[in-house]
This record gives C-alpha cells, sequence and structure tokens, in this order.
C-alpha cells in the first residue's frame, strides 16, 4: 500500500513538473502560477520523502 502511495505522489510530482517546464516555456509566463507549481511539488517532494 505505501509503495503505491509513493508511486501516486511521484507521478504526481512528474506531471507538476512538465506543467511548469510548459509555462516556463511560454513567451510570457505566468509567475503567479509558475510559484504556485513549484510550491505544490515541493510539498509533495516533502511528503515522499517522509514516506522513507
Amino acid at each position: 500500500m505505501e509503495n503505491s502511495h509513493i508511486s501516486a505522489l511521484s507521478a504526481k510530482h512528474a506531471g507538476l513538473d512538465a506543467r511548469i517546464k510548459a509555462e516556463t516555456s511560454r513567451p510570457m509566463p505566468d509567475t503567479t502560477l509558475v510559484a504556485s507549481l513549484k510550491k505544490q511539488k515541493l510539498r509533495l517532494k516533502e511528503e515522499m520523502a517522509a514516506q522513507h
């Protein structure tokens, strides 16, 4: 069960990473959105670290 939870968190982390890359590659990225996505990504990373 714990392994599947970590896998789900990892998938969400990768999805956020893709969204950040897509947004920052636009001509005029939404810096507020990018900051929000980065905070979400950090929270997921911290949660994954706590699972180990």
